[in-house]
């Protein structure tokens, strides 16, 4: 079974994701390819998929969410798990009382599970380098902010992915798979 996991990352937390989610597969026996979302290729050439964002103010990248639309036809027709990184810190609740997990669902989880019916969607903490370079109009504006002092102490920094987790997922991903085995058509 040919499995694609696409991603689209900023500064390389997502992308980290996507490789981890690929290995764990891979260590099961599933033939993976590994790709940006914006140079995935069709996704006909493909058994089943993993898919996954950074999520900045609500929403994916666009090479993710085009990525998705783009093949939404095959996509509702096979397999298809959706993953996205974004919040940071070590808080479970934000400061008005919300899972911070729930808090940063996606918006296109919504439309992408009418649209494709994903087996799952979820939401993994991600990663914050203060010092890293910006990327985009937005964050080269919003870099002046986030270097002063008082701003840079209430940004967590720091790496929040929970390898354990990303790996019990995959696994999930894995052993589901598995048992459909040569039950999905590489032609659907």
């Amino acid at each position: 079974m040919k499995v694609l996991v696409a991603y689209a990352s900023r500064h390389g937390a997502t992308k980290g994701i996507a490789e981890r989610i690929a290995a764990t597969l891979e260590q099961r026996g599933l033939d993976v390819a590994v790709r940006p979302a914006a140079s995935a290729g069709q996704a006909r050439d493909y058994d089943a998929f993993v898919i996954g964002s950074a999520a900045y103010m609500s929403h994916w990248l666009k090479e993710a969410t085009n990525f998705v639309r783009r093949q939404r036809g095959v996509l509702a027709s096979r397999p298809v798990w959706l993953f996205s990184s974004g919040p940071i810190g070590t808080a479970t609740v934000d400061e008005k009382g919300r899972d911070v997990i729930e808090a940063s669902v996606p918006q296109e989880f919504a439309e992408f599970g009418m649209a494709i019916h994903p087996r799952d969607q979820h939401v993994f903490f991600g990663a914050y380098d203060p010092d890293a370079e910006p990327v985009g109009l937005i964050e080269r504006i919003g870099a002046r902010f986030t270097r002063m002092p008082s701003i840079r102490q209430a940004i967590p920094a720091g790496d929040f992915r929970d390898w354990p987790k990303i790996e019990a997922w995959a696994e999930g991903i894995a052993r589901e798979l598995q048992l459909l085995g040569a039950t999905v058509p590489a032609d659907a």
